[in-house]
C-alpha cells in the first residue's frame, strides 16, 4: 500500500506524516496545519485497518470543546472524504462516558463529538483532562499538548491506557517550560520520534507565509520567539507563568452574554495616549471570578473613557471598581466617585508595597484557579505573562515590563486591580421602620402608612471598607 498522503501537504508535514513511529511528538509554529496533519494521520490509519480487514479506535483530547469541533469538522471529516470513507458522524450530541468532563464545574456538559467509519473503526474528540484521558483503550492524539490544562496529571492517566500497543501522537506549540510537553520535548531517550518546525522551516518547505509581515504584525518580541520560533521562554522572572495563565484560560470566560447577575468587580488602568486604557469585568461566582468582558481601547478622549465606565455600571451589578490613580489618574477617579459614589470606586496608587500587593493578590488568583480568562487570546496571554520580577541589591522585589506597541502591560494591571477590588466582600445591610413616636402626628416628615409597614429587607446599598 503506498505511502503518499490523499491529500497535497508541504515537505515538513510529509515528513510527519510518514514517520510511522508508535511515539511522535512534534513542535510546530502557529498556523502551520499540524493539527490538519495529524488528522489526516489517523483517517490514513483507520483506512489502513479497514483495507487489512480490521478495525482501530483513535480518542483526540484538545484544549478545549471548540478545539475538539475543530479538529473533527476541519481535520477528520475533511479527510475521511479525501479517502471516499463513508462515516456517521455524531455532532452536537452528547456521548455517555463514564467521567465528569470538568472536576471543577460538574453541572456543565461537554460534548465529545465521535465518527465512526467503514469497516468500525471510530474516533472521538473531547476537551482533555485526567478523567477524559483515563476513560477509553485507544490510540491518542494529544492536541495543543501545551496549553492543556493538568498536563502532568493527563500524563499520568493516559499513558497506562496506551500502554497495551496504542500509539501516541502529540503536537503543541511551547508554552514555557513548567509543563510535561517541555519534558518530553527535550529528553534525551530514543523511544520518542521528535520533529521541530519553526516558522522558516516551514517557509523554506513551502509554506506560503510572508515572514517579515508576520514579525510586524504580531508586535511582540516574546510571543514571535514562542509563537512562530519556538523558543522556550525563561519563566524564571515571570509574574505570571504561561502554565499559570493558560490553567485559567475557559472557552466560556469573556462572554458578556454568560453574565449571571452576580456581583461583579472591575478593574480599570488608565492611559489617554500611547498605552491601553482597559476595564476588566469579573463576576463572582462562588469563589470563582469569571471574566465577562475586557474593553480595550487607545488613544481615546476621557469622556470616552467615563461613557463606557457608565455603561459597564449599567449592564453589570457593579460592587467595586479599582482604578489606577497614579499619574494622570487623578482626575478620572474623582470624577468615577462623584457619578457612582466613593463607597463604590477605589483609586489606588501603583507604587512601592501597593503595587506588589496588588499583583500578588491577582497572582494567588490564578495560581489557586479562582480566576477564568478568555482562551487562546496570544495577545491578551502575552500582556499577563510581560511583568516580570527583578530582584534588587536589597533583595526587595520590583515588577516591571517592556513598553510596546501593545501597551505597558495594562491588561495585566486591570485584571490585577480588579481580582484586588474583589478580595472584601459588600456589606449589605437591613432597614426597620422606627417604632410610633408618640408626637408622630405632629411629625411632618413621617408618613401616616409608617405604622402598616413591615420591615424591609436589605436594599442594594453596600458599604466596603476600603480595600488598599
Amino acid at each position: 500500500m503506498s505511502n503518499e498522503p490523499a491529500v497535497p501537504l508541504y515537505l515538513y508535514q510529509k515528513r510527519w506524516f510518514l514517520d510511522r513511529s508508535r511515539f511522535k511528538i512534534g513542535m510546530f509554529a502557529r498556523q502551520t496545519g499540524k493539527t490538519f496533519t495529524t488528522t489526516l494521520d489517523i483517517v490514513d490509519d483507520c483506512f489502513e485497518a479497514w483495507a487489512s480487514g480490521g478495525r482501530t479506535r483513535w480518542v483526540i483530547l484538545s484544549r478545549g470543546e471548540r478545539q475538539a469541533k475543530e479538529a473533527m469538522e476541519a481535520g477528520i471529516k475533511l479527510h475521511a472524504k479525501a479517502y471516499q470513507l463513508a462515516y456517521d458522524m455524531a455532532i452536537e450530541e452528547e456521548l455517555e462516558y463514564d467521567f465528569v468532563p470538568d472536576p471543577e464545574r460538574p453541572d456543565v456538559k461537554f460534548k465529545a463529538l465521535e465518527v465512526a467509519l467503514s469497516g468500525g473503526s471510530r474516533i472521538t474528540a473531547l476537551p482533555a483532562n485526567p478523567d477524559t484521558a483515563r476513560g477509553f483503550s485507544s490510540n491518542v492524539f494529544l492536541d495543543e499538548f501545551a496549553f492543556h490544562r493538568d498536563s502532568r496529571e493527563i500524563w499520568k492517566a493516559l499513558f497506562p491506557v496506551i500502554s497495551a500497543g496504542w500509539k501516541l501522537r502529540i503536537t503543541s506549540t511551547p508554552n514555557g517550560k513548567g509543563n510535561k510537553f517541555y519534558e518530553l520535548m527535550t529528553a534525551k531517550d530514543p523511544v520518542w520520534s521528535r520533529h521541530e518546525v519553526d516558522i522558516h522551516k516551514a517557509v523554506a518547505d513551502g509554506l506560503p507565509r510572508n515572514i517579515p509581515e508576520l514579525r510586524a504584525g504580531i508586535s511582540d518580541n516574546e510571543a514571535w520567539d514562542q509563537e512562530f520560533e519556538l523558543k522556550w521562554a525563561d519563566e524564571a522572572s515571570a509574574w505570571l507563568t504561561f502554565e499559570l495563565i493558560t490553567a485559567c484560560e475557559d472557552e466560556a470566560a469573556g462572554d458578556p452574554s454568560r453574565y449571571t447577575g452576580g456581583p461583579v468587580y472591575i478593574g480599570n488602568d488608565i492611559a489617554r495616549r500611547n498605552n491601553l486604557w482597559v476595564a476588566w469585568v469579573l463576576e463572582q461566582v462562588g469563589d470563582v471570578l469569571w471574566t465577562r468582558e475586557i474593553v480595550a481601547r487607545r488613544n481615546i478622549p476621557f469622556r470616552e473613557q467615563d461613557a463606557i465606565m457608565d455603561e459597564l455600571f449599567h449592564r453589570y451589578n457593579t460592587v467595586r471598581l479599582a482604578m489606577d490613580q497614579g499619574g494622570m489618574g487623578e482626575k478620572p477617579v474623582e470624577d468615577a466617585k462623584g457619578r457612582h459614589g466613593p463607597l463604590r470606586v477605589d483609586g489606588v496608587l501603583l507604587q512601592g508595597s501597593t503595587r506588589l500587593n496588588v499583583a500578588t493578590i491577582g497572582k494567588q488568583a490564578f495560581e489557586d484557579r479562582k480566576i477564568r480568562i478568555p482562551m487562546g487570546d496570544t495577545a491578551l496571554r502575552a500582556d499577563l505573562h510581560k511583568v516580570r520580577k527583578v530582584i534588587g541589591e536589597t533583595g526587595g522585589i520590583r515588577l516591571v515590563a517592556d513598553d510596546d506597541s501593545e501597551g505597558h502591560a495594562d491588561r495585566f494591571w486591570a485584571c490585577m486591580l480588579g481580582v484586588s477590588a474583589a478580595q472584601i466582600a459588600p456589606e449589605e445591610f437591613a432597614y426597620r421602620s422606627a417604632a410610633p413616636s408618640a408626637n408622630s402626628e405632629r411629625n411632618p416628615l413621617r408618613s401616616r402608612h409608617d405604622d402598616d409597614q413591615p420591615a424591609l429587607g436589605h436594599d442594594r446599598c453596600r458599604f466596603r471598607p476600603g480595600a488598599f
